[in-house]
């Protein structure tokens, strides 16, 4: 069985969010105060989703974590250890459950935002590019809008411990005009600092490498993932690799798979990512084309092009563009 937020990340090619029950420990004590980790998973892969993950428990439950439990950085974990971890706090419907199991179930809550590789490219390559909507500004609002949801529960939040994106104490100041009855920490490799925040690297990590995995079936082996959406489901697998940019087997993979119009599949590739346009920037593997928007910009070669343009107008050449295309 798939955990829950990877099952709400898959209904969409969009960006989805997920939540969980407040666990029990957290209902039948909802006036104690609460803290909050927010850690994220694929921000550098040009494959795949941008996965936050935000975890939280009583502050009570905070040395119970740290003495019980391996959580960590995920990075620093195994992916056998992160499932398991992440399995304790989601899926209690094993009759075999050890109470520290069951422990972490009910006293840990989460929620994720799966930010799909399509409205990464997309914001990320709007036109113009004045409109961009870059990475850290799509993390700063999924993390807001988390938040935001946990608020919205009545949580008694205390304190929130954030892995920064960008200047720690930028980010931070932002966070407290937004929140202002709320404190907050702000720090780089937080994840290794707070427990709660390792727990929702877990999360994060482990929600994003399974929505990837399952993409990938779905779109290549369609037939399998009609039969089970069990995680155990042997197929031949599809080696991209990590996703990551310095990965041989992702190049590798984007090289060998890559269409010469389209691409890759548009749900699990980042095309505003630097690796995957130059594989479209090269007429050996791609089809070059010359956008109209292309000729229309601010600057000094707006009257370059636009003599270009007039150029093969008065040499009676009809320019192909999209609005005489079928014509």
């Amino acid at each position: 069985m798939l955990p829950p937020s990877v099952q709400s990340a898959l209904q969409s090619t969009h960006t989805t969010t997920f939540v969980s029950d407040l666990p029990q420990e957290i209902q039948n004590h909802k006036d104690q105060p609460v803290i909050i980790g927010v850690d994220e998973a694929g921000r550098g892969p040009c494959l795949g989703a941008l996965v936050y993950g935000i975890s939280y428990c009583l502050k009570s439950f905070e040395q119970d974590l740290k003495k019980n439990y391996v959580f960590d950085d995920s990075k620093k974990l195994t992916d056998a250890v992160r499932k398991s971890l992440f399995s304790q706090i989601w899926d209690i419907s094993n009759s075999e459950v050890s109470k520290l199991s069951l422990e972490l179930s009910q006293n840990v809550g989460y929620a994720t935002t799966a930010i799909q590789a399509t409205d990464i490219s997309s914001g990320m390559l709007k036109f113009p590019p004045t409109e961009n909507y870059n990475l850290n500004e799509q993390s700063h609002d999924a993390t807001i809008n988390l938040i935001h949801a946990l608020v919205n529960k009545g949580l008694n939040i205390d304190h929130i411990y954030i892995d920064t994106v960008g200047p720690p104490h930028t980010y931070q100041k932002k966070l407290e005009t937004i929140f202002p009855r709320i404190k907050f920490t702000v720090a780089k490799k937080a994840d290794s600092l707070f427990v709660i925040v390792s727990v929702a690297s877990v999360v994060a990590k482990v929600t994003r490498d399974l929505v990837l995995e399952q993409m990938i079936s779905k779109i290549y082996h369609p037939q399998s993932m009609a039969e089970t959406q069990d995680t155990d489901h042997k197929t031949e697998p599809v080696n991209c690799g990590s996703g990551y940019p310095s990965d041989p087997n992702t190049v590798r993979w984007l090289k060998s798979n890559q269409t010469p119009l389209f691409g890759w599949p548009k749900e699990i590739t980042r095309f505003s990512w630097s690796t995957c346009q130059t594989l479209f920037k090269n007429p050996q593997t791609a089809i070059i084309i010359d956008w109209e928007e292309d000729f229309i910009v601010n600057g000094t070669n707006n009257n370059k092009k636009a003599a270009q343009l007039f150029m093969l107008n008065n040499k009676q050449e009809k320019l192909v563009t999209l609005d005489n295309w079928y014509f």
